[in-house]
């Protein structure tokens, strides 16, 4: 009996215990359930601009290669051994300036015995001339001193040729380079001495698709860089080949460009943008505003309640700023992100086109898009624009103020 007793009390314990477990993990989840539903979505802060037509600098970029106005290899043109070497790595040199001379001395030894013979010859035709006109002399004596003359005057200018040719002269004004050869040393016809460039002005050669060839001209305005967001120098077309590659469809064009602080240097990668006509009226934002998803690309704008029906006004706007510049964002006004699909066109300047799909006026989200969803409510702080150079949102810099970037208007309206 007893045993019997012990064994009910056990299973009954058992009961209680296993009840108990199952009531407080069904009471546990509920709670966690309400918690969440009844929990608030945490507030993003976001930087934001306000869209405005714009003018947009539409263009052809390309890349090019940096070639010197005028460059050439200078090379000796005779043999012989090295005597004098007038210049420096890195000078700048003027148009015919001596810069190599070679030994001339056999040269220099048969110039003053190609002197004398047209000393001869000339005193012997004047002889000649004058028996001639006494009657003397006949035509063909008078005839063969002034042929005699000739011919030492033709080994002159030759022995000076070959004097000339021991001077290597610079064809144009501009920078040397290093020097490739040694005194003393012996060199041939054709050594290199050094390279010479004009850098005062340089040349871009670069290729376009021959379905921009009609929107070329000469004289169009370039703009030129080493890097792609630093365009800094400035040119015009020069040349348009008139012949389009039959491999690659694409026709070459060369600009010409000023050399601001020698900036430019021939083999250079380059970025070339051709200007065309100005466009106005169109939509644009900063290319951090843009996110790109498999679902199709879109923007996130900024509305009065999370069902995306109130638009916000400039009124609205002002006191969401002020109140998130004043540590006060939840006495401020409820506003929430919004999904809003676009289509966009051309890039440039960090600007990104927007064909369809937003109109003047809409509040779009600049950064902070990888904490939002749809419906998300938003703190607004436009105290730094990622839109900008890194310097210009630094403390002190006169266009990282909150005045420059007031909902973006003002920078998005230029």
């Amino acid at each position: 009996m007893k045993r019997l007793f012990l064994s009910i009390f056990f299973l009954v314990l058992v009961c209680v215990i296993a009840g108990g477990l199952v009531w407080f993990n069904m009471f546990r989840d509920k709670m966690i359930g309400e918690f969440f539903a009844n929990r608030g979505r945490p507030t993003v802060t976001v930087s934001t601009t306000v869209v405005q037509p714009e003018e947009w600098q539409p263009g052809i970029e390309a890349i090019g290669t940096v070639l010197a106005r005028q460059g050439v290899e200078v090379a000796v043109r005779s043999s012989g051994i090295v005597k004098e070497i007038n210049f420096k790595a890195n000078d700048k040199v003027e148009a015919h300036q001596l810069l190599v001379q070679l030994d001339d001395e056999l040269e220099q030894a048969d110039l003053i015995a190609a002197q004398a013979n047209v000393t001869r010859d000339t005193q012997a035709l004047a002889r000649a001339s004058t028996l001639k006109d006494r009657g003397f002399n006949s035509t063909s004596t008078l005839d063969n001193a002034t042929a005699a003359l000739d011919a030492s005057r033709s080994q002159l200018e030759k022995v000076k040729a070959q004097i000339d040719q021991k001077k290597t002269y610079a064809p144009f004004g501009g920078t040397i380079g290093i020097v490739r050869i040694d005194l003393g040393e012996y060199v041939s016809p054709g050594t290199v001495v050094a390279t010479l460039q004009d850098l005062e002005r340089m040349k871009v050669d670069f290729s376009v698709p021959e379905q921009d060839l009609e929107r070329l001209s000469i004289g169009q305005p370039v703009r030129i860089g080493l890097q792609e967001d630093a365009l800094s120098h400035t040119g015009k077309i020069v040349g348009i080949d008139p012949k389009i590659d039959p491999s690659s469809r694409l026709v070459k064009v060369q600009a010409e460009v000023a050399n601001e602080n020698n900036q430019l240097r021939p083999g250079q990668f380059a970025f070339v943008r051709i200007e065309l006509p100005m466009e106005d009226n169109v939509i644009a934002l900063p290319q951090t505003s843009v996110v790109e998803s498999l679902y199709g690309t879109y923007v996130y704008a900024i509305r009065k309640d999370e069902d995306g029906s109130g638009a916000l006004d400039a009124d609205t706007l002002a006191k969401a700023e002020k109140a998130a510049a004043d540590g006060k964002a939840a006495e401020g006004p409820k506003i929430a992100a919004r999904q809003l699909f676009v289509s966009t066109g051309r890039r440039f300047g960090g600007k990104v086109e927007i064909v369809s799909g937003l109109k003047p006026g809409e509040v779009v989200v600049t950064a902070g898009q990888n904490k939002l969803s749809v419906g998300s409510p938003v703190r607004i702080d436009n105290s730094i624009d990622p839109s900008k150079p890194l310097s210009a949102n630094m403390p002190g810099s006169s266009e990282g103020s909150d005045s420059t970037n007031r909902s973006g208007a003002e920078s998005q309206g230029e």
